[in-house]
């Protein structure tokens, strides 16, 4: 069968210097961000973790996660972390060490964590005060990159599809991860309070990887962009659109549709790690993420992780 024909866009790489932390401007909502998630599906795990600087607000976010469809949500979010100095990404806190390091720019970056996470049956527990079971949790894993970079267009951002392998522990569990994967970096002004967005990435059995993200106000689009990757790895820039997220309990979405390029993908939510986002001056947004699993028009099916951000407007 012959490899499906690329859109004509050519996707503009990212630069292996902007693997470094970035001098920020004075604006209260400049930030700095780093995400990484993974699925292993033949073991029914998932997570990511996220470090968010915010030197305007005078500290740092940190959030680390483990979902499956049979297994609690494990999480740790912390919101009031000090800042690294200097490049550095390691951060301490009171029961939380984590630490992000590029083995190789733009290929390889490995991630460390040693955490005391809450453990909660319900996900929508994290929108109250978050109260569980303590619950260790650990990672040592690589991101790997698999194929191309992806550099928004006109935004200081760039998305990496990886492969993910190492170490995961929960509580007694200790499991040996192999699995797939994205990581982003962004930094500039992001505004969690004032618009919403989603933003999708996974990957299709036959091994194509894509990647979209929506920002809206209202029902107007505002900036919708991504990549389709080919199997072979050639990666093309397109247009993104999300639609149709019905939504449940708590505002959870209990399924949507994703046009990534030519590619229109059914999503559904496997497994949920919200956040709730609340502002200086007491604005509020729900922020929920789940693993999910994708169904192409023509069949193919994939994994990978979606989110919506729903700020209280």
């Amino acid at each position: 069968m012959p490899e499906p024909t690329p859109p004509a866009a050519t996707a503009t790489p990212a630069d292996p210097a902007d693997e470094a932390r970035h001098a920020p401007t004075d604006e209260h909502l400049w930030s700095e961000s780093w995400y990484l998630d993974f699925v292993d599906e033949d073991q029914g795990i998932a997570g990511y973790v996220r470090l968010g600087l915010y030197p305007g607000m005078g500290r740092a976010w940190y959030w680390a996660c483990v979902v499956g469809p049979d297994r609690p949500l494990v999480t740790v979010i912390d919101h009031d972390v000090a800042i690294p100095p200097g490049r550095s990404h390691e951060i301490r806190t009171e029961g939380l060490w984590a630490d992000y390091t590029v083995e190789t720019a733009l290929d390889h970056v490995s991630v460390g964590v040693e955490a005391f996470a809450v453990g909660v049956d319900d996900p929508t527990e994290v929108y109250g005060d978050l109260r569980g079971d303590r619950v260790p949790l650990g990672f040592d894993l690589e991101w790997e990159t698999v194929g191309s970079t992806f550099a928004y267009p006109g935004v200081t951002r760039y998305e990496v599809p990886c492969r993910v392998h190492g170490e995961v522990l929960v509580g007694s569990e200790r499991i040996e991860l192999d699995g797939l994967g994205q990581r982003d970096h962004s930094w500039g002004v992001r505004d969690w309070w004032s618009y919403g967005w989603s933003w999708t990435a996974g990957w299709l059995d036959d091994g194509t990887r894509f990647h979209g993200v929506d920002v809206h106000l209202g029902t107007d689009q505002l900036y919708g962009t991504g990549y389709v990757q080919s199997p072979s790895g050639l990666m093309a820039a397109v247009t993104s659109t999300a639609s149709g997220a019905e939504l449940g309990r708590a505002g959870l979405p209990e399924h949507g549709t994703w046009t990534v390029g030519d590619l229109e993908l059914q999503v559904e939510p496997v497994a949920w790690s919200p956040v709730l986002l609340t502002s200086d001056d007491a604005k509020v947004s729900r922020f929920p993420r789940a693993w999910c699993r994708f169904t192409a028009a023509d069949g193919r099916v994939g994994h990978g992780w979606t989110e919506w951000n729903q700020p209280e407007l």
